[in-house]
Formats: C-alpha cells, structure tokens, sequence
C-alpha cells in the first residue's frame, strides 16, 4: 500500500462533516482536497505552502473540484501555522497532514527543514483535539531529507513519552508516522 493511501485511511476513520483539518504542506493539492471532501459543507481546511506555485496549483485542483469554499489557503511556510489559525480563531483542530520534502516538479532545493517542521508539528499538536490526529509523511531521498526525517523520529518519540499514541510504517524510501492524541 501506498504510503499516501495509508496516511489517507488513517485520517479517514478520524475526520467528520463539519470538522477543521489543516494541511501543513500543500504542494499540489493531493491532500487538501481530500481533506476538503472530508470535511463537508461545514467544515474548514487550512492549507499552507512557501511556495506559490504550490497555492496555485492547490487552488486550481479545489476549483476544478468545487472544494474551493471549504479551503483558505495560506501562502506561508508551515512554521506559520499556528499564527495564522490563532488570527482566524481557531481554537483546536481534527488533524493536520504533513508531506515534507519539495514540491513535486519544481526546485528541489525549495525543501521543508527541521526546525520549521518541529515548530509547525509542535503548535499542531497543541490545537489538536483529543482523538485527533497528525500524519507526517516524510521523504529522505533528497538532500536534507534524511536529517529531517530523523528529527521529526526524535518528536515523534517524545510525543509518544508524553502520552499520544504514534505508529510508524517505514520503507525503502519514504516513512509515514500517524500520531493520534489519546481521547480523555
């Protein structure tokens, strides 16, 4: 199974009509127009990416979709989230999805980097509902790609120490980690 599909499936079980997701990368729109769907009429998706061709192309999939009114898209890095969703009132979220990398087609050396994915990761998990969960696929191929993916292990761990529950489903290439915050 693909790791997409698996990071999909996992948040499929956890997100309703009516839900807020966020969608800490963008890129081109995979994932947020799944979460879009997902959410419903009344729900909400945040998505975030530095790059503008990445908003353009996630915009362009939503309007080909009819799921442009459920998302605000963010051109930011993924650091900025929390700001952002503070600013918009956003008090707690049903699930955030991470793919980290570069943005397929493009510049790869336009990559996500640790520290900023810690500190999106890090606020994530503050808003996150409990029950709620955060998928972080992430891709070590690449230059920087393998010091990323190690960090984000080390959060990974220290989430699960602190009490959520955290699977990993590791390849050749790519990991997939799926936290989910222990319902209270």
């Amino acid at each position: 199974m693909l790791l997409t599909t698996r990071a999909h499936e996992a948040i499929s079980g956890h997100l309703a009509p009516g839900a807020i997701a966020v969608d800490a990368t963008a890129g081109n729109g995979h994932d947020t127009a799944f979460l879009a769907e997902r959410v419903g009429i009344h729900g909400r998706v945040f998505a975030f990416d530095l790059q503008s061709a990445a908003i353009d192309a996630t915009r362009a999939r939503l309007e080909a979709l009819g799921l442009g009114g459920r998302v605000s898209l963010h051109h930011v890095d993924h650091a900025g989230l929390i700001a952002t969703l503070e600013a918009a009132g956003v008090r707690a979220i049903d699930c955030a999805m991470f793919n980290l990398g570069y943005l397929p087609g493009a510049d790869k050396t336009c990559i996500t980097r640790p520290a900023q994915t810690l500190a999106a990761l890090t606020g994530a998990r503050n808003l996150l509902r409990a029950g709620g969960i955060i998928t972080v696929l992430a891709y070590r191929g690449h230059a920087g790609g393998a010091e990323e993916a190690d960090a984000v292990r080390e959060w990974m761990h220290a989430a699960e120490t602190q009490g959520a529950e955290v699977s990993a489903y590791d390849s050749a290439g790519p990991i997939l980690w799926v936290l989910r915050a222990i319902s209270v």
